[in-house]
């Protein structure tokens, strides 16, 4: 729908209704401006550009979205601002973003972020995904935005058209478009009306400020200060209304106090009907606004057009107006309330309420200490010109000081008002009368400076030099066992000393305990400590070359008692503070502290500062492992995903930010963290100010990765941001694996255990059949020696009997002779086979070869038969055992025997037959065969033989002949290696 015409002829009346912009333009307004303050602004200014991350230093548009992010619209890209660093999101490294020249952000109560672009239309952003909206072509440029009571989001454009977005679909052509409604878009797109707070608006109509509740005027600014440029809208049936067209951005802030923003004339702030001007003479990057915004602690950002993004906070600190911006050395007070600055190269200052007086000191006006004294007896310490003392209205030397040196660096008074000032060379005590001088002849460090002087609450003389710290009791210098020796500040409370140091941070001396708090080990912001002072709050204020810091002394004896792992320290100033001389800080009677800096003085009432107790949000940005990252859609902030390890992953980075926005420019104490491992960590881990946490060889399992962070005032954040791990076992510490290992293992034990058993059920066998073999070989000894020796024995000594008998008879002992040497004959052959069959040599194929074929050929030779052998020309070295050789043998002998007996051969062969895993011994005749053998003289012997052969696991054959008679063969069992 289009309302407005942008033209500047003479009103034309639209269908529905319209309004004109005419051709009344001012370069000024006539108005009368409200009341303007002084140029001294209670505001500081910090800065943010391209050099800080910022992709283009064009903000043209700005939002604070519902989860804590600054949102900003550039020309080069759409921002992510977490009060920290920056994240660029552009058509390059997001995908559907359709142009990086973001002109507009919006956030509705759903939370989809809508960015309008200069040119290309717009886009909604939810849940981290780019929908690009179809406008047709010609919405034009959005300007404007606002949700309605029913959820509907209502865009306006610069060349006054309207479109709406609502039941998920974009109408560019709405109907039913109240005209009042298309009014109130229409006068806060121009700027011509803002909404409060509280239900106030603001109107910015005619070149006057004024603020209305419904239509009762509360408050009349007045004229509009600032150089206007005005055009006159016409609108139906309405007067016409003047807006100001160089008015580029407007916000109210949390008190309902209003900031404009404008073409070349920066920032306008109202606050209790008095206008502030903020311009680049009060800080401000750049002269032209573009976008306003406050944040939820109500700090005013500010876009500009080429200048960056700015942050503009009410001042704590303040400086005195009359007193020059030089470097700033040392600050003492007079009983009047005056203080007396001394400035590097500047000389001194007493300021009063209203005035400041300078004072040159020297020849080279180069004031580096001043003191007041309880006599109001003003000294002052300079650098290469020694000690001097104001008489009248100016400052004489003191040449009786002049033994500790033409550099003077501290100067303090005791409680018995002695004055003490150390210098390059020495430490000396005036009492109003004379001056004594200790140097190294004394117990000083030669050729260490005199930086610090204290009394403690028992009277001793503390001395800090660059060379240790001394103790002066009773008029006797000794060096004090500190643990450092860069001292640079000393200050004495009623629990102990505080020690300053140049390098190594604060070091607190309480009950003979030295602690030490530094960086590296107790949170200080700062190891090089430039002064120390006291405020009426128990807090320890600390000047350092990063800034102005606040240790709270309560945290700092936690810390010492080991009740706490770090100090609270804040940083309320990233100025940088001066070192090098004392007094430096003061505090006067009201309580406030004055601090010297490299810019100037500055001060602050301590009960002013208010703490912040609004903890940062946490939000855990990406992860990496192995350098790969693992959120997919970085453009969304809420990511709940659980991270994975697959097996060999070895390094895991996950990055967190706290979303701080109050913090000084560039402190490091900003905000802090912590963070913890659950699974592997019993404790929170001090992470300081970094915003990464890296884990490395992380062991299988699952794990919870928590972070919280605190602000600059130290309130931490109870609500964690939480990360799920898990990490996976390489497939042998799977459950499954370790389950199928684990029974592979119990049946590989038990079938070792089985094995074992049974292998020594086999040995015990074995045994056992040994023994029983051993015993079956006697018996069979024995056997044998009685059935042949024993019986031929028997028989001899019958025969002999026989002869002794008939030997009145020659012929028949003759013939008993005759039989008792054949029984002897056949008695050693029996012996000759029992000795045989007990040789273990004899265990192999061919020894029974050999042996039987020695017995055939002997036994045939004696019978008178023709023999012969065939026997394989190579016999392989296979082993018998004797119980077979032996029952083989013996069937063989039987079948010899049964050749010579019954067969009534003429000739006999024997061989052997070798054939896979057995062999076959043959005994062949050509007698009269085994069917014409007597039936009762071979039964016995073929049953025997047939009974050997089965012993050992053989056969036995007994056929005829083909050449005629009978062949036996023996068929043995062989096993061959």
């Amino acid at each position: 729908m289009h309302i407005f015409a942008m033209t500047r002829q003479a009103p034309v009346r639209l269908r529905f209704f319209a309004w004109l912009l005419l051709a009344g333009l001012f370069s000024h307004s006539e108005a009368a401006s409200g009341p303007v303050a002084p140029s001294g602004l209670p505001f500081v200014v910090d800065v943010w550009d391209n050099g800080d991350g910022l992709p283009q230093n064009s903000v043209i548009a700005m939002i604070q979205a519902r989860d804590g992010y600054f949102w900003l619209g550039t020309l080069n890209g759409l921002v992510r601002f977490d009060g920290n660093s920056f994240t660029c999101f552009n058509v390059n490294n997001t995908p559907g973003l359709p142009s990086d020249r973001i002109v507009f952000l919006y956030e509705d109560s759903r939370r989809t972020l809508w960015a309008g672009t200069d040119g290309a239309g717009l886009c909604a952003i939810s849940n981290g995904v780019v929908r690009i909206l179809d406008t047709g072509g010609n919405s034009g440029t959005i300007d404007y935005a606002s949700e309605d009571e029913t959820g509907a989001v209502w865009f306006v454009t610069v060349e006054g058209r309207f479109f709406c977005w609502r039941n998920g679909r974009l109408d560019l052509h709405p109907a039913g478009l109240p005209p009042e409604m298309a009014v109130q878009l229409f006068m806060r797109s121009t700027h011509m009306l803002v909404p409060g707070k509280a239900g106030e608006n603001w109107r910015l109509q005619n070149g006057q400020v004024t603020q209305w509740r419904g239509d009762v005027l509360e408050k009349n600014l007045g004229g509009c200060p600032w150089k206007g440029e005005y055009i006159t809208a016409v609108l139906s049936g309405l007067p016409g209304v003047t807006f100001d067209q160089n008015v580029k951005a407007v916000a109210v802030d949390h008190d309902g106090n209003l900031a404009v923003g404008t073409l070349d004339d920066g920032v306008w702030f109202n606050s209790a009907g008095v206008w502030r001007h903020l311009s680049t003479e009060q800080g401000l990057s750049y002269r032209t606004v573009l976008s306003l915004y406050f944040d939820h602690d109500n700090n005013l950002w500010v876009g500009t057009d080429g200048g960056g993004l700015d942050r503009v906070k009410m001042q704590t600190f303040t400086s005195p107006a009359k007193l020059h911006s030089g470097v700033a050395q040392s600050i003492t007070a007079d009983a009047q309330g005056s203080l007396w600055v001394a400035f590097n190269g500047g000389g001194l200052s007493q300021v009063e309420t209203n005035s400041a007086t300078d004072f040159h000191i020297g020849v080279k006006n180069n004031a580096w200490s001043v003191l007041v004294d309880n006599r109001q007896q003003v000294w002052a310490g300079t650098r290469d010109e020694g000690l001097f003392r104001l008489t009248g209205q100016n400052f004489e030397s003191v040449p009786e000081a002049g033994g500790i040196g033409q550099d003077v660096f501290a100067l303090y008074q005791d409680r018995a008002g002695n004055l003490w000032a150390g210098g390059q060379d020495g430490l000396g005590c005036y009492d109003g009368q004379n001056w004594k001088i200790y140097s190294a002849a004394d117990g000083l460090p030669a050729g260490s400076a005199v930086r610090a002087i204290t009394q403690d609450a028992q009277g001793n003389l503390w001395i800090g030099t660059e060379g240790g710290l001394f103790q002066l009791r009773d008029g006797k210098l000794s060096a004090a066992p500190a643990p450092v020796v860069d001292i640079s500040y000393l200050l004495a409370d009623p629990g102990g000393l505080w020690v300053g140091t140049s390098g190594h941070g604060l070091v607190r001396f309480q009950n003979g305990t030295w602690t030490a708090c530094s960086t590296l080990n107790g949170g200080l912001a700062a190891d090089d400590i430039g002064y120390l002072v006291e405020d009426d709050a128990d807090n320890l204020w600390i000047g350092s070359y990063e800034g102005l810091l606040r240790v709270e002394k309560k945290s700092f004896a936690d810390f010492a008692s080991g009740a706490a792992r770090t100090v609270a320290c804040r940083t309320f100033l990233a100025r940088e503070c001066s070192a090098g001389a004392q007094p430096a800080a003061a505090r006067i009677a009201d309580g406030r502290l004055w601090f010297p800096t490299v810019q100037g003085v500055v001060s602050v009432n301590p009960a002013d500062l208010q703490p912040d107790t609004n903890p940062p949000p946490v939000v855990i940005e990406s992860a990496r492992v192995d350098g790969v990252e693992q959120k997919t859609n970085l453009l969304g902030s809420a990511w709940n995903a659980a991270v994975t390890l697959a097996p060999g992953n070895e390094q895991l980075e996950i990055h967190f930010t706290a979303l701080s926005f109050s913090a000084p420019r560039g402190a490091a104490s900003g905000a802090r963290f912590k963070f913890r491992l659950d699974g592997r960590d019993d404790d929170w881990t001090d992470a300081g100010s970094e915003r990464v946490a890296h884990f490395n060889h992380l062991a299988p399992g699952l794990y919870v990765f928590r972070v919280t962070a605190c602000n600059e005032d130290g309130v931490w954040n109870d609500n964690c941001a939480i990360l799920p791990i898990a990490v996976q076992p390489p497939f042998w510490r799977k459950p499954g694996f370790v389950t199928l290992a684990a029974a592979v293992l119990l049946a590989a034990l038990a079938g070792i255990i089985y094995l074992i058993s049974t292998a020594k059920l086999k040995r015990q066998v074995r045994h056992l059949q040994q023994k029983e073999l051993i015993e079956q070989e006697r018996a069979r000894i024995a056997r044998d020696l009685h059935d042949q020796v024993g019986a031929n024995l028997t028989q001899v000594a019958l025969l002999g009997e026989l002869a002794e008998t008939d030997k009145d008879q020659p012929g028949e002992v003759v013939q008993h002779a005759q039989q008792i040497c054949a029984t002897a004959r056949d008695t050693t052959r029996s012996l000759d086979e029992i000795v045989w069959s007990l040789n273990p040599a004899n265990d192999t194929l061919e020894g029974l070869a050999n042996y039987a074929c020695k017995y055939a050929q002997d036994y045939f030779a004696l019978a008178g038969i023709r023999y012969r052998a065939d026997l394989p020309p190579h016999l392989p070295p296979a082993p018998i055992l004797p119980e077979v050789r032996h029952n083989v043998f013996l069937a063989f002998k039987e079948a010899v025997n049964n050749v010579v007996k019954h067969a009534q051969a003429g000739e006999a062969r024997v061989g052997l037959r070798l054939e896979p895993g057995k062999f076959i011994l043959e005994v062949a005749d050509n007698g009269r065969g085994a069917g014409e053998s007597p039936e009762k003289q071979t039964r016995n012997g073929l049953k025997n033989m047939r009974r050997r052969l089965a012993d050992v696991r053989g056969s036995f054959e007994i056929s005829p002949n083909p050449g005629g008679g009978t062949i036996v063969r023996l068929i043995v069992p062989l096993a061959i290696d």
